[in-house]
């Protein structure tokens, strides 16, 4: 049974593949790894628990973490092209 659900996760995470390559848009795109890692941290999840080993879910906790914030990172860069808080005006010059 667990062989099963291995293997079903691992076939979502290649159809997430797939459509991160061939997503029309960036957002498909980002969308597609958002859900390849979520995939990764319940298959971290599954082999933590067939392996008995529960200090896996730390591992997964901490990657479902990076995963979060790097896909903001991401959506703010390709919507604002920067890091930058958009509120603030842009001066005129060199920055010092």
């Amino acid at each position: 049974m667990f062989v099963v659900t291995v293997a079903a996760i691992l076939a979502t995470m290649a159809l997430a593949l797939v459509r991160a390559a061939l997503g029309p848009t960036v957002f498909d795109r980002i969308l597609a790894l958002n859900m390849f890692g979520t995939k990764t941290v319940l298959l971290i999840a599954v082999i933590g628990f067939l392996t008995g080993r529960p200090d896996f879910l730390d591992l997964a906790l901490v990657y479902g973490l990076i995963n979060f914030v790097g896909v903001v990172a991401v959506l703010r860069f390709s919507t604002y092209g920067h890091f930058d808080d958009p509120d603030t005006d842009e001066v005129e010059g060199p920055r010092l």
